[in-house]
């Protein structure tokens, strides 16, 4: 892994598992496939017969609140939980078939939270995971990769939260990994240390990487995704491209709204220029062509229902405007 001219360059070892193809079929397998997935806790059902199917060299990004699954889902596909019903193949294998060993070191992973040895230096703990793979890049390439070099010799309880993400993915693609899972990867960095983040992912999406990202923020995948999965309560509601699934709207453009108790919202669907309307406790979202438009009409009915507005806003269609009209709920809500 090199930078040349400012850029990240990645420099890798091509194992001799590579480029597997269906039996009697030319295309390359899925690097992840599965179907019909179950998995509870008690009463909880927390993946509830999901079925995907991601071809290599995709970025994926699964969408939702907390208590999706998105977690249990990736554990499920990385081999570290284990499903009450379904199938689960990576990069063509079944976890539990004789060949873990093998196929976890095609993965990398990022989980939602890692813990190091806090004395430990950057290169000592670099060094330590990239002892259990057979292949993969020198430590140093590693550690200049993720742009740690001047904090090789820092132990990790004197890194930032920023520095300790970027040691977490280092560690997590030690072994050049195939397939790399990040899970929620930039929670709680400051805006600078997220922006440097992506450009660390978008590196490996050029190498054509299978990359998995979990993540709340909208703007993460809208930049990284080829494709999203929107979940809720286990299933998946919708999946399709970022731009699409905007698109599915039927309006670029979003008023947001709330008037006083007693407004009846049944006539905004029939106002020229709304594509869609929901509403969410006493709030209103209506997708629309044009703000402009759509704004008279919309205080007038306000004003014919002797009614007054509380507060207005108005942005471009997102995400998470998907989400609250598939499901009512704002994608961050707990």
């Amino acid at each position: 892994m090199q930078r040349n001219e400012g850029k990240i360059v990645i420099v890798t070892q091509e194992r001799p598992d590579q480029g597997m193809v269906n039996e009697g079929d030319s295309r390359p397998l899925p690097a992840i496939r599965c179907r019909s997935l179950i998995r509870r806790y008690g009463d909880v059902t927390a993946v509830d017969g999901l079925d995907l199917e991601i071809p290599r060299g995709e970025c994926f990004g699964l969408l939702g609140p907390n208590g999706a699954g998105k977690t249990t889902t990736v554990e499920i596909l990385e081999g570290i939980n284990t499903p009450d019903s379904g199938s689960v193949e990576i990069l063509g294998s079944r976890w539990g078939e004789g060949n873990d060993r093998g196929l976890r070191e095609r993965l990398g992973v990022q989980l939602q939270e890692t813990r190091f040895a806090e004395r430990l230096t950057v290169e000592e703990t670099v060094g330590l995971f990239r002892s259990f793979f057979r292949f993969g890049p020198e430590v140093k390439e590693i550690i200049r990769t993720v742009e740690l070099t001047e904090k090789r010799s820092t132990r990790v309880v004197n890194l930032s939260g920023g520095q300790k993400q970027r040691l977490a993915l280092a560690c997590a693609i030690v072994g050049d990994p195939e397939i790399l899972f990040l899970d929620e990867p930039t929670t709680g960095l400051d805006p600078q240390a997220r922006l440097k983040f992506w450009e660390l992912i978008e590196a490996f999406r050029k190498r054509e990487v299978t990359v998995m990202l979990t993540t709340h923020y909208m703007e993460e995948a809208a930049r990284l995704c080829d494709r999203v999965a929107i979940m809720d309560r286990g299933r998946v509601i919708a999946l399709d491209r970022p731009s699409a699934l905007v698109e599915s709207l039927g309006g670029r453009q979003m008023i947001e709204f709330r008037v006083a108790e007693g407004f009846d919202g049944t006539a905004l669907e029939s106002l020229p220029g709304v594509s869609s309307v929901s509403a969410r406790n006493g709030d209103y979202l209506l997708a629309v062509s044009h703000v402009a438009e759509v704004l008279p009409l919309l205080m007038s009915e306000i004003r014919r229902q002797g009614l007054h507005l509380v507060n207005l806003s108005t942005h471009q269609a997102t995400l998470e405007d998907v989400f609250i009209q598939l499901t009512g709920r704002k994608l961050r809500d707990v």
